[in-house]
């Protein structure tokens, strides 16, 4: 019972960073940690699925309306994922800068601006545009996965991660959901034309798209110590309360201890400086009380993101420890979205007596595995990290394990998929 309490108790809190060693899954109102969590997912859950608002309608309704073909069609699809490689670059050094928060409100604002212009659509080449500047919202992934880490400690930061990645790749399942019906609710009971319904459509996913982005402003903090420009002031605040000094008060034998009487002064009230400093105080009346790891502080201070330099950048671009995972995603997301993209123009050729929305109720089960999936990685992946005493290698097993069962049960999905539709 104690461990189901944690989906919604306020976290413990590690005192060397601020990061939460819990999430309060079912807290967004009332706990910052479990607020930070919610509008993780929830903000990149919408991000996409404006993201693939367009494949469920595209082939049957869009195209037919606007006069496009087959390789059109496709073309677009791929103009879409092209925005997206190219945004989440950008995205990872604005997280650098100005910090997760300010960057994922910016993709998701940056992003409703051509949802709303959806309905303006005439011909191809403005589908194209269109898409392409949707595609800012699939960056939305980078800032999102910044932001929850900057708030979770080691422990629970891989199930963190997943559970935010993964019910936010929902979204790429509940469009399927979603689009086809407020197509038809707006055709079958508003009375509107189909090729006005399809462009009215697009105004739902923009409104909820501003929306979240304005919560993510009003109602959330950059970092565990608030502001991004103090989120160093964590990992100085173990340092003032092991260093400070000692100084003797008169009392009588039935007082409080003086460790108990005495507070530490505030981070804020003087300037930090380097630990290193520290380390070599001469106040030996302090150290001599003192359970301060330094160790663990450094470890913490190196946890706080610094704005790399060029040549820093290019070293970590080019590290073998990234480019190896950076093949291992590469592989799998664009399998996923490849997919994705077609999977509802699949369904209504290969079976149209199942209809627009049918199609899109089967096209929806593939984005919705992404809901047990990634948050099944992360779990396995924080579970293999405790099991062999905090060892990232496990970590890495897991990671390539997965990729090589999932592209195993891909290649089988996808050879039934057409051995069925003939």
């Amino acid at each position: 019972m104690a461990q189901i309490s944690l989906l919604w108790a306020h976290p413990e809190i590690n005192e060397l960073n601020r990061k939460a060693r819990s999430i309060p899954f079912l807290n967004p109102f009332t706990d910052r940690y479990g607020r930070v969590f919610f509008f993780s997912w929830f903000g990149f859950m919408i991000a996409f699925w404006s993201w693939y608002a367009f494949p469920p309608l595209l082939a049957d309704v869009i195209a037919g309306d606007i006069g496009m073909k087959s390789y059109q069609v496709a073309n677009s699809n791929i103009i879409a994922l092209t925005a997206t490689l190219i945004v989440r670059l950008i995205a990872g050094p604005c997280c650098d800068h100005f910090g997760p928060r300010l960057t994922f409100a910016g993709c998701l604002l940056a992003g409703a601006v051509p949802t709303f212009l959806s309905g303006c659509v005439t011909n191809a080449s403005g589908l194209y545009a269109l898409r392409f500047f949707i595609g800012i919202l699939g960056g939305s992934f980078v800032p999102c996965q910044v932001w929850t880490t900057g708030f979770f400690d080691k422990n629970v930061v891989g199930t963190a991660n997943a559970l935010t990645g993964g019910l936010g790749n929902l979204g790429g399942g509940i469009t399927y959901f979603v689009m086809p019906a407020v197509y038809n609710s707006l055709v079958s009971k508003q009375h509107i034309a189909p090729h006005k319904a399809w462009r009215i459509s697009f105004v739902v996913p923009g409104i909820l798209i501003v929306f979240v982005a304005l919560c993510l402003l009003l109602l959330c903090d950059d970092t565990p110590t608030g502001k991004w420009s103090d989120r160093a002031l964590a990992a100085d605040a173990p340092l003032h309360r092991s260093t400070s000094t000692t100084v003797p008060i008169n009392g009588s034998i039935t007082d409080a201890p003086l460790a108990e009487k005495q507070s530490p002064p505030s981070p804020s009230s003087e300037k930090p400086q380097d630990w290193k400093s520290h380390t070599s105080a001469p106040d030996t009346e302090a150290q001599k009380g003192s359970t301060l790891d330094l160790t663990k502080v450094d470890t913490a201070r190196g946890e706080i993101i610094q704005k790399p330099s060029l040549s820093a950048t290019l070293r970590v671009m080019f590290s073998i420890h990234t480019l190896v995972p950076a093949a291992c995603y590469f592989c799998t997301f664009g399998a996923e979205l490849a997919i994705n993209s077609i999977l509802g123009n699949y369904y209504m050729k290969n079976f149209p007596a199942l209809g627009l929305q049918q199609t899109g109720n089967w096209a929806a089960m593939f984005g919705l595995l992404n809901g047990v999936t990634r948050p099944l990685g992360g779990f396995a992946s924080d579970m293999a990290y405790r099991r062999t005493g905090d060892s990232v290698w496990a970590k890495k097993v897991v990671l390539h394990t997965g990729r090589e069962w999932g592209g195993f049960w891909a290649r089988a999905a996808c050879a039934s998929a057409v051995e069925w539709g003939g």
